[in-house]
């Protein structure tokens, strides 16, 4: 394993002290509060520190909300639209001191940070080009041509709450806000209490573009209190982590009868195909599986080779995973960064262990490294693991793929397949193979020659999971129709469409003659 050198990571200027007090006093809170501190994972140095919000906090964000929110329905799509745009360009023109702080609070790698940051943008500058259109009101086919006249229109569900994870703290903070916002909403957030400030920084850059002071508020704190108190107000509810919380949260959603949407968790596989491209999907695995430390929804845990391959594709990954540099560090040359927290790098290190007692052999990797930080472990290959081991089904959000030889691409189909999860796969063949792979595959994403970036990408099509990988889209037009209640208003002329003025029973000869001669009455076209 190649590491990078080990030195005191140097964070730009502008994260010095007051810049980070000044973001922490963005957090709505309604009195002083204790704070908590935000760890860099790089070596556990103190980047800054947050209040720890409470029920009353959330309650108070709400008011605010939706008094703001009013006024923010009221205004032009176009006028949104282009508050989005400014911030499309805010993002960029601080890139250096967004990718800084996206590092200091995860401890990912730079190239995963810029990819972080390069959706968000892109997310704000698609609903910025497309939310007036996907938000005009739409002609429908009425009853009676000619007669009745319907129109489907979209209104603003109100306060969308937002409940945010670790791994990807402004994406995952921010580009579905993005889409509420355009739709006419406010926004309460809860960004993850070990990475508030990503989340922080991208509102006051949408401050900047001129999103009214209150419509988007932040509130910090632990998810059993603030968590709980943004279920119990919101008008909408978006959640992102794991599956077990996303069950629980869209139980409460429907005791209130409100819209719950969530992206869960994903045991994601890959299949490398008869005719791949052995080269280009050893370095596909490597993005694929490593990329933010393998803390993605949609990473590769999971990989399936074929038979034909495996001698040349298995070696030739070993060798490319032992190669990778590891280290914590703001330069580009560094691969993978650290793990984001001590708790999940002691899931890893467990899932790992027990696979090994079970039966496993370890390819390359399969350990910690504390001579490059607290909290970093090395890109880990497996093979040999048994059905009982948690690793062979259960999510472990690292580093760590399995990798199983099959006799051919019927078997690796049967096996991707054999999951509780439904979230993203990635194939490695011949685009018609491929496409004939990646049709019968139970995913909501599935990428051909690529590990998951050109889906998640791909903003214009919808993004999500099947089976216990989520409710509802992300992105694409589903992904701002969401955030909005459907009316339908329909103009009947002439005369009323039950038409009292006729006896029943002519009515219902006439309507009857007409539906069966298909001329009028065009109900359910």
């Amino acid at each position: 394993m190649t590491t990078a050198e080990v030195s005191t990571p140097q964070r730009l200027s502008v994260l010095d002290d007051a810049f980070m007090s000044r973001l922490a006093q963005s957090v709505a809170v309604t009195a002083e509060r204790p704070h908590r501190d935000i760890l860099c994972p790089f070596d556990g140095a103190v980047i800054g520190s947050v209040p720890i919000g409470t029920a009353d906090d959330v309650d108070a964000a709400f008011e605010r909300a939706r008094r703001a929110q009013k006024e923010w329905a009221a205004t032009p799509v176009k006028a949104r639209a282009q508050i989005l745009s400014r911030f499309h360009d805010l993002l960029f023109r601080h890139e250096q001191q967004m990718l800084d702080i996206i590092q200091s609070e995860t401890g990912k790698a730079r190239s995963s940070a810029f990819e972080e940051n390069l959706h968000t943008a892109i997310t704000a500058r698609y609903y910025s080009n497309t939310a007036a259109k996907v938000l005009r009101p739409q002609h429908r086919h009425g009853a009676i041509p000619g007669m009745t006249a319907t129109t489907v229109h979209h209104h603003p569900v109100g306060v969308v709450g937002v409940i945010a994870p670790w791994n990807y703290p402004l994406t995952l903070s921010v580009s579905d806000a993005v889409a509420a916002l355009a739709a006419g909403n406010a926004i309460v957030l809860k960004p993850d209490s070990q990475t508030p400030f990503s989340a922080l920084y991208a509102v006051q850059l949408l401050k900047e573009a001129g999103l009214p002071k209150d419509l988007f508020q932040v509130v910090t704190g632990p998810g059993s209190v603030v968590g709980t108190a943004i279920v119990e107000s919101c008008d909408y509810l978006m959640f992102t982590g794991s599956t077990s919380t996303g069950r629980t949260l869209a139980q409460q959603a429907s005791d209130r009868l409100i819209g719950f949407s969530a992206e869960l968790g994903g045991k994601n596989p890959m299949i490398v195909a008869s005719d791949a491209d052995i080269t280009a999907a050893v370095e596909g695995l490597i993005i694929g599986a490593f990329s933010n430390s393998g803390h993605l929804c949609v990473s590769i845990e999971r990989l399936y080779v074929v038979d034909s391959v495996w001698d040349d594709f298995i070696p030739a990954l070993v060798d490319r995973v032992r190669a990778m540099t590891l280290g914590a560090g703001f330069d580009w040359e560094i691969e993978m960064g650290a793990i984001s927290s001590q708790s999940q790098l002691d899931t890893i290190e467990q899932m790992v262990a027990d696979a090994v007692d079970k039966g496993a052999t370890i390819l390359t990797g399969g350990k910690a490294r504390p001579d490059l930080g607290p909290q970093f472990y090395e890109p880990t290959l497996l093979t040999d693991i048994p059905d009982d081991a948690a690793l062979a089904r259960e999510e472990v959000f690292g580093p760590v793929v399995s990798v199983w030889r099959v006799a051919d691409e019927a078997e690796a189909i049967a096996k991707a397949n054999d999951t509780s999860y439904g979230l993203n796969a990635s194939v490695w063949a011949k685009p018609s193979t491929g496409v004939r792979i990646a049709t019968q595959l139970q995913a909501g994403s599935v990428n051909i020659n690529d590990g998951y970036a050109a889906s998640f990408a791909s903003v214009d099509a919808p993004m999500g999971g099947m089976k216990s990988s989520g409710v509802g889209r992300r992105q694409g037009a589903e992904g701002l129709l969401r955030f909005t209640e459907a009316q339908t208003v329909t103009v009947q002329r002439i005369m009323p469409i039950a038409m009292p003025m006729l006896p029943r029973e002519t009515y219902a000869k006439l309507a009857g003659g007409l539906m069966r001669a298909g001329k009028t009455l065009r109900i359910l076209t």
